[in-house]
């Protein structure tokens, strides 16, 4: 179910699509598959997001707007990292309790995967820019190096994981991100009057 090897070129070929129509968007092949682009796609959106908002002239209304749009990526971000956990926790065999416990879920392995993506086109990016100095392009080309290997160490680490865990060797558990900006329940300024609680988050 989970091919490590496949995520990192449909994280790829996604983000090239989706910053240019012309290129073919990937198709996936499973139903977790697609959910992987899924979830990708809310940390493309989110990466973009997060750069309008550092614009040097956006103003107090749009800034407003960006914010809460990034608040809610950020949750349909993390939520769906969560549901595919969950669909690998439903794929596995029964995991004995006597495996060791891994810390990360592969679902957040994931996401860190989607992000190096990111990363990777966007440095890529800037090894070519044509307003940029010699310099820039070559410490870019290092930069992108680095992030090259962190990726395949990274898959790696998710095949092995997985590799344990179907094997028993090793287990995981769902772990919920339990977000409370977003939850008018618990986040005092949705809850209460902004002003008593300014400066405390």
């Amino acid at each position: 179910m989970l091919n490590a090897s496949i995520i990192p070129l449909l994280h790829d070929q996604s983000t090239a699509h989706w910053h240019d129509s012309f290129v073919p968007l990937p198709a996936a092949g499973t139903d977790f598959e697609t959910l992987v682009l899924d979830q990708h796609r809310a940390n493309f959106d989110l990466w973009h997001r997060e750069d309008e908002a550092r614009a040097p002239l956006a103003d107090g209304t749009a800034m407003i707007e960006i914010k809460h749009a990034i608040d809610s990526l950020n949750q349909l971000r993390n939520d769906l990292v969560e549901r595919i956990d969950v669909a690998l926790l439903e794929a596995a065999p029964v995991q004995p309790a006597s495996a060791p416990l891994h810390s990360e879920t592969p679902g957040l392995m994931i996401d860190r995967l989607s992000i190096l993506a990111l990363k990777i086109f966007h440095t890529a990016e800037e090894t070519r820019r044509a307003d940029a100095s010699a310099q820039h392009h070559q410490r870019n080309r290092e930069r992108l190096a680095l992030l090259n290997e962190q990726r395949s160490d990274l898959a790696g680490c998710l095949a092995a994981l997985w590799t344990e865990v179907l094997a028993g060797e090793r287990r995981f558990k769902l772990y919920r991100q339990l977000k409370m900006y977003n939850d008018p329940a618990l986040n005092p300024v949705l809850y209460g009057n902004p002003s008593e609680h300014k400066g405390t988050r």
